[in-house]
């Protein structure tokens, strides 16, 4: 009887290291300027479970935080479309990670290019496991004319305006659809079609993570 106590609490313990070692989950989530990403997001992790980290916010959370490093240097590149950097970005989203109790991740609007795939795979890709991608694909009017129409509701947004938009929709066809395709090539991408209603879109998206 103590032989057999002893093993169950020898092979508990194996298994609690083993949880808890375990690497988190992540899946990527692409598509352009309202294409409805966040939406999306928010049905996922109220029905299944996992955290939601948009690079954007995490992004812009840092910009707002007072006595930020980063905050001034986020900002630019924000107002003028372009780039933060990777490393930057990589390191926003490893420390949520690291505060959050769920191992199962939504990492929204990341990687956007060559070079966070780059820096995600230096810094980031041993660590966890990637699932797959999701990449909400919508055309470009209907893309403006969600942003344009959340801009004039108040978003708070710096970048939902015309001229903004139209920076952003140039440096998604120019530098994150090579993204996707590259993923693609891996059969990692999962699309939806994001011209549809969210109602419509997530119907789609829970056969995935059923």
């Amino acid at each position: 009887m103590l032989k057999l106590r002893f093993s169950v609490q020898f092979f508990s313990v194996i298994r609690l290291a083993f949880t808890m070692t375990e690497k988190p989950k992540v899946v990527f989530v692409l598509g352009g300027p309202g294409a409805g990403k966040g939406t999306q997001c928010a049905n996922i992790v109220k029905q299944f479970g996992f955290v939601h980290l948009s690079a954007g916010d995490l992004l812009r959370e840092e910009q707002k935080s007072p006595g930020s490093e980063y905050g001034q240097l986020i900002e630019n590149h924000i107002k003028s479309a372009t780039i933060v950097p990777v490393e930057i970005t990589c390191k926003l989203i490893e420390n949520a990670m690291t505060k959050s109790t769920s191992n199962k991740f939504l990492i929204d609007g990341f990687p956007r290019n060559q070079n966070n795939l780059d820096g995600w795979n230096k810094e980031m890709a041993d660590k966890v496991e990637l699932l797959y991608v999701l990449f909400f694909d919508c055309p470009e009017d209907v893309c403006v004319r969600r942003c344009l129409k959340r801009g004039a509701e108040g978003s708070g947004r710096a970048d939902d305006n015309e001229e903004s938009l139209k920076k952003r929709i140039s440096v998604y066809n120019t530098e994150t659809m090579p993204i996707i395709k590259f993923f693609e090539a891996k059969n990692l991408v999962k699309r939806f079609n994001a011209e549809k209603s969210a109602d419509e879109i997530f119907e789609e998206v829970k056969t995935l993570f059923t």
